[in-house]
């Protein structure tokens, strides 16, 4: 299945969703380290790396919806649609975290504690990992964005 949103030959979308895959896990495992150091700048670190994730996914969410809108098979449909529905989910989820860090937006609600943007974070990522191997199906089994090789003569 040739992808329809390329650059310079090959598929967009592999360009870009590596962002939000390195920077999401490394916000989560920089909120564990917080927890045994309380290192207070891990927490702004997290922030960030949650925000450059956010705008990482949203990158790879637009070449990811042209080449799902031309998707025909069934099969192969269903596994976009529910990698595209885990992926913005986990997208939502990490948006809620940032917001619940946010001092004057979301962290009086939730007493400036980091518990509760943490488990999201984690529920959040989580969607992200299920949705990336259903992402690496869609290219390893059913070669969506891969550019076949033409079959040389009398092969």
């Amino acid at each position: 299945m040739k992808t329809k949103a390329s650059f310079g030959g090959g598929p967009a979308h592999p360009i870009f969703v590596h962002y939000p895959i390195a920077l999401w896990t490394t916000s989560v495992l920089t909120d564990v380290i917080y927890y045994f150091s309380r290192h207070a700048t891990l927490v702004v670190i997290s922030k960030f790396l949650i925000a450059a994730g956010i705008l990482g996914a949203i990158a790879a969410a637009i070449p990811g919806l042209v080449d799902w809108t031309g998707i025909t098979q069934t099969a192969v449909k269903k596994i976009a649609t529910r990698h595209l529905v885990l992926n913005v989910l986990a997208l939502v989820l990490f948006a809620v975290s940032l917001y619940l860090r946010m001092n004057h937006y979301g962290a009086p609600l939730v007493g400036f504690h980091l518990k509760i943007p943490f488990v999201v974070s984690v529920v959040g990522w989580l969607l992200m990992a299920i949705s990336a191997s259903l992402g690496g199906k869609l290219v390893y089994e059913h070669r969506m964005g891969v550019n076949e090789a033409p079959t040389p003569p009398g092969s």
